[in-house]
């Protein structure tokens, strides 16, 4: 009976929503309007090169992005 009651308590608890759940609508349209502008101003990379990138993750001397990026076209 005692788990019963326990099950019964729960389900009428109230979901209440965690950091991650709660929407930050704001925040949201920023980030999708940054998006937008750099794509519009040819601040992309194709997804060769981002797979290319994400196969160094767990390896020994693994280079942020931009570092990574530079290393690979020769520029540093």
């Amino acid at each position: 009976m005692a788990i019963s009651g326990a099950v019964d308590y729960v389900a009428r608890m109230k979901h209440e929503p965690t950091i991650f759940e709660e929407r930050d609508r704001d925040a949201e349209a920023a980030a999708i309007a940054r998006a937008r502008a750099d794509v519009a101003a040819g601040r992309v990379h194709s997804h060769e090169v981002v797979k290319e990138w994400l196969m160094t993750w767990g390896k020994a001397n693994r280079l942020p992005f931009k570092e990574w990026l530079a290393a690979r076209n020769g520029d540093r």
